[in-house]
Parts: C-alpha cells; sequence; structure tokens
C-alpha cells in the first residue's frame, strides 16, 4: 500500500500570487506589444448596444448578467470584506489552511492529481465503490469508512457530498508566465463572487482547451468544497490564479500578446471566425454590476451576446460557456 502522501508535492511556499511583484503588480516579463494596432479610446467598442429582441413594450432587451439574490452588500462592494461562501472551508477539526472537498467527481479528479495534498478520505461503502470504478485504487490515501450521517455532521445537512468528503491542502498557485505558455483562451473574472459561477466556469473552460480562469485575489471566492463540486473536477486540470489587480493584469496579458475582449452588452456581438489568428481572453464582470469601468477601459474591446426569445439574460457562468463555444466555432 502506497503511504498517505508522501509522494505528493506540498503547498506552494506563499499563497500569494506568483505574478505579483513587492509592489502589487503583475510582474514578469511576457514580451512587447508585438505591432499590434489597438483601437484608441479605452476599448469602448462601437459604442451601439447590443439589441437582443424586443421586450412586451415593443423595446429592445439588452444583455444583462443576472444578479445574485439582490445588491451586494457594502462591504463586497467596497473590498472591505471577503464574501460569504456557501459550505465550510474545513471541518471542526481541520487544521488552518485545509480544505474539504466532497461530490464524486472532484473527489475523484483530486485523487488522480500529484499536486494535490491530501490529509483524509472519508468514503461510504458506496461512495468507495463508485470511486473505485472512476480511479482504480491503490490510491494515495487508504480512505476511512463512515455513514453518511457523520458526514451529514461534519459538512452540514445541505451539502450534496454523496458520501465522500475528502480533507486537503488548496492546490499551489501557478504563475501567469506559466499559463502564456499553454494554448488556448483565458478567462478573466472581475469580481465574479459566488463559488458556483466559478467552479461552472472552470467546468465550461475546461471543457473548451482553455489554459487558465484569473480571479481577483479579494471580492472573489477561495477555494471552496462548493466551487470543487460545481467545477466538476476541473479544478484539478485547470489553473486558477488569483490576481492583485485585473486591470493591470490584462494590461500584462495585451504586453504578450493576447487579446482581451470585455464581454458585455454595449459592443458588437461577439464572433469567433474574427479572431482565428488571435489568442483571446475573455474578461466577463460580475452578476448585476457587470464589468467596472477600469476593466471596461483596458480591454482591448467589448463584446456581446445575441439572445432571442422570452429569456432577458443568462448569468455569468451561462454566458462564459457561450462565448467560449463561439470562440471554438472560429
Amino acid at each position: 500500500m502506497k503511504p498517505p502522501h508522501n509522494n505528493r508535492q506540498g503547498r506552494g511556499p506563499s499563497d500569494r500570487p506568483p505574478f505579483r511583484d513587492g509592489g502589487g503588480r503583475p510582474g514578469g516579463n511576457f514580451g512587447g506589444q508585438g505591432g499590434r494596432d489597438r483601437p484608441q479610446g479605452g476599448g469602448q467598442g462601437s459604442g451601439n448596444r447590443l439589441s437582443l429582441g424586443s421586450g412586451p413594450d415593443g423595446g429592445n432587451r439588452e444583455y444583462r448578467p443576472r444578479p445574485q439574490g439582490g445588491p451586494p452588500r457594502d462591504g463586497q462592494r467596497h473590498g472591505h470584506q471577503r464574501p460569504h461562501h456557501d459550505g465550510p472551508r474545513h471541518g471542526p477539526d481541520a487544521p488552518k489552511g485545509a480544505v474539504w472537498l466532497y461530490g464524486h467527481h472532484a473527489i475523484a479528479a483530486a485523487l488522480a492529481n500529484p499536486a494535490r495534498r491530501l490529509r483524509r478520505l472519508l468514503l461510504t461503502e458506496e461512495a468507495e465503490a463508485a470511486l473505485g470504478k472512476q480511479v482504480p485504487q491503490p490510491w494515495a490515501m487508504t480512505p476511512e469508512r463512515v455513514d453518511r450521517g457523520r458526514l451529514d455532521h461534519l459538512l452540514g445537512r445541505d451539502i450534496v457530498h454523496q458520501g465522500a468528503a475528502l480533507l486537503a491542502d488548496p492546490l499551489p498557485q501557478h504563475s501567469l508566465q506559466s499559463v502564456l505558455e499553454k494554448p488556448g483562451p483565458i478567462l478573466v473574472l472581475d469580481q465574479v463572487t459566488d463559488p458556483r459561477n466559478v467552479g461552472a466556469i472552470m467546468r465550461s473552460a475546461a471543457a473548451f482547451g482553455a489554459a487558465a480562469v484569473i480571479t481577483q485575489d479579494r471580492n472573489a471566492p477561495e477555494e471552496t468544497g462548493a466551487l470543487a463540486k460545481a467545477a466538476s473536477g476541473a479544478l484539478e486540470t485547470l489553473p486558477l490564479l488569483r490576481a492583485v489587480n485585473i486591470a493591470r493584469t490584462i494590461i500584462a496579458l495585451k504586453a504578450a500578446n493576447v487579446w482581451c475582449i470585455g464581454l458585455d452588452a454595449a459592443g458588437k456581438a461577439l464572433s469567433g471566425p474574427e479572431f482565428a489568428d488571435r489568442r483571446v481572453a475573455l474578461v466577463l464582470g460580475a452578476e448585476g454590476e457587470g464589468l467596472r469601468r477600469l476593466t471596461r477601459e483596458t480591454c482591448d474591446e467589448i463584446a456581446g451576446l445575441t439572445i432571442k426569445g422570452a429569456m432577458e439574460s443568462l448569468n455569468v457562468s451561462a454566458a462564459a460557456s457561450v462565448a467560449l463555444y463561439e470562440l471554438h466555432r472560429r
């Protein structure tokens, strides 16, 4: 039997994003401008709002992200407070800095990830059999047999854990430079606070061959069980970076010849074939508020999605999926 996790890499020496320097700016030399012609005026797009069909009163409807249960709290709006995350960050006897993962897909992917440091694996008999079909044993961690009641008490009765819980360290951080060395689009999330939305975006990003997802260091969810379960294993295979400053990160991407497109109704319709010869970063704003002003102005251009029918909007994770499909269509 393999030792519990001695062959696993531990957490990186610091939980600070590796692509920022001591002054809080994106670090690393990512090359010059590459001679690209960029639109003047801060990437405002054409200035015409994208029509998304007629409403009941005969007027035009626009794409707007759907609010997440009302306006943000003051602490979230002004950056004084971390957003509340659904689900516990660690169990009652978990050491500080660890996280409880749950659900078959999230745990199977973690067991198969050599970069994930494991601490405890709690499984019901049924869950162990199901995970064994996804990731054949032996595993790097010997499971503890438990009943569902114990997991309900540990994680909370509202958590859909599927009889499986894994205590693990958060994943080591990737650098922006390492992401730029990989092919595929990049997704930049401007204060998207719901961990389930971030997880769902990661799942779609992995499905369409994205290189990474970048969130803000503040006003964005940390690595949690809810995020990992919504990602359905993508958290273990797709880098999730945390940037100190989204606008400066977009500038670093532009310097590396990545064309940054802000997704918003105030631009022309997104067309994948137009970007066949460019590497693209999609920038998505928070539900309800959308892209912040500085983020919008830093993007190369603004593009939107055309929606027909009775629905007036898509939430941010659904919008990311549609935009990724459109880029993939090129």
